[in-house]
């Protein structure tokens, strides 16, 4: 049975839009989603959940949620959990699963625990940002707020001078901030969706950091598939992959970033677990190059659906 015939008809809401700094990203996600569901048969019913989202889920009348929200309340597990009090089956990771990898610092201790080896890192919370001083690892160092995505409010920090801009940039968005060891080398991609592991991308920007502006707009990042690396070097990011997915309960679509070092080293960074569907984004442009077009991926997201997860 195609999947054209197995959706038709089917009752989908694709939760989109949000309250978190990537709601414009999330619009465009949810946008490319609705439409690639509409050529699969789907009845498809766009959310923009900006205000009343509790609500919103308990009055959307779908059967299934597509859950295209990026950040807070999309990526956190608070989304997912009023789905499951509706009892609206949903896409993607789970309650638990998306708090934990929202969580910078909880999916890399996850990681780690799994054997996949992360940068040495400091946390600064609350009062503890205070005065507080530079981590003993030195410099440079990266420092970000520990649950946004989309590098919103971070900084490479070379050298004391920065130190104390940084830690006020990142505190904008959240009250516990990361320092991280900055990894010199290359940084790569790697998807999983539904238990496969997909190829690797290379990320090249033009400004040499993979900045918002870089990341979401067109002609600013050369994207590298297949990844000119040492075969060796991609299937330890495959199986690191496997590991950290599976010590944090990740299902359906998610995508984890790495640095690899200088001397072929792959240090995991984060797991994104409502991974970005635009035309600039990383997961369909892993999922093509496996042979799956975008509706492909769409019906594959769609297709692991559920509650419980």
């Amino acid at each position: 049975m195609s999947e054209r015939v197995a959706f038709a008809g089917r009752k989908v809401g694709v939760f989109l839009g949000g309250v978190s700094a990537e709601r414009e990203v999330s619009l465009r996600t949810g946008a490319a989603a609705a439409a690639a569901l509409r050529r699969l048969g789907c009845d498809v019913r766009e959310i923009d959940l900006r205000e009343d989202w509790l609500g919103a889920v308990r009055d959307a009348g779908v059967d299934v949620a597509f859950l295209a929200l990026h950040g807070r309340f999309g990526e956190d597990g608070c989304i997912q959990a009023a789905c499951e009090l509706a009892r609206l089956p949903y896409t993607g990771s789970g309650v638990a699963a998306s708090a934990i990898a929202m969580s910078k610092l909880l999916g890399k201790r996850m990681a780690a625990s799994a054997g996949v080896p992360c940068a040495p890192d400091a946390v600064y919370e609350g009062a503890d940002r205070s005065g507080a001083k530079p981590p003993e690892f030195g410099f440079p160092l990266v420092v970000k707020p520990d649950r946004e995505g989309s590098t919103v409010g971070i900084s490479i920090v070379r050298g004391a001078d920065q130190w104390e801009a940084a830690l006020a940039e990142a505190a904008k968005h959240d009250s516990r901030i990361l320092a991280e060891r900055f990894i010199p080398g290359r940084e790569i991609t790697v998807g999983i969706l539904n238990g496969k592991v997909l190829p690797a991308i290379e990320i090249v920007p033009k400004s040499g950091f993979y900045d918002y502006r870089s990341k979401y707009t067109a002609g600013r990042t050369e994207y590298v598939i297949p990844v000119p690396m040492d075969r060796d070097i991609l299937l330890r990011a495959a199986e690191y992959t496997r590991r950290a997915a599976r010590a944090m309960g990740l299902r359906g679509a998610a995508r984890l970033d790495y640095r690899v070092d200088p001397a072929g080293n792959v240090l995991f960074l984060e797991a994104n677990t409502i991974p970005g569907m635009t035309e600039t984004s990383l997961l369909p442009k892993a999922a093509k190059f496996d042979g799956l077009s975008f509706d492909d991926l769409v019906a594959a997201i769609l297709s692991d659906a559920g509650l419980g997860k």
